[in-house]
């Protein structure tokens, strides 16, 4: 069974970017780099050789991680205020026993970054938002212990 990823819009925007900077800029700059490094003659103990194979292979496992998420993913529209949270909610938080609103994106694993604010429905605090409503009390078991938010807002 495939697993199901999602993304948002700017999400999508995002990978097509790198794709495309990945398929112009860098693979045709690291090829440059290996016939240069073939040029100098005995491989075996060509660091410059090793270092750009090396380089290769990860930038083709990028391309194809993103190629593979692109032609997979499901589109997803935040199409305003809800009831209910979902992939593509913007959702503000309180912790008990504090004051400081916290709000974050619900988005898919492939585009998180909790320091922009976007969290993966597949993470603790995210998993345990979905299908919540304003008001509702959630009690997360994370790494730090068990933390329990109030939904203030939905969008």
């Amino acid at each position: 069974m495939t697993e199901r990823v999602y993304l948002t819009p700017d999400g999508k925007e995002d990978l097509e970017r790198e794709l495309n900077e990945l398929l112009t800029v860098r693979r045709p700059a690291l090829a440059q780099k290996l016939k240069e490094a073939v040029a100098e003659g005995d491989l075996k103990e060509n660091a410059d050789y090793h270092d750009a194979k090396e380089q290769q292979a990860f930038l083709e496992g990028r391309i194809q991680y993103i190629e593979n998420i692109l032609r997979s993913a499901e589109i997803i529209v935040n199409s305003g205020s809800s009831d209910i949270v979902h992939v593509g909610s913007l959702v503000t938080i309180v912790e008990d026993g504090n004051d400081e609103e916290e709000t974050y994106s619900i988005v898919g694993a492939a585009e998180a970054n909790p320091r922009e604010g976007k969290i993966s429905n597949e993470s603790p605090i995210g998993g345990a938002l979905l299908g919540r409503k304003k008001g509702d009390k959630v009690r997360v078991s994370t790494p730090n212990g068990e933390i329990i938010f109030k939904i203030k807002k939905i969008k």
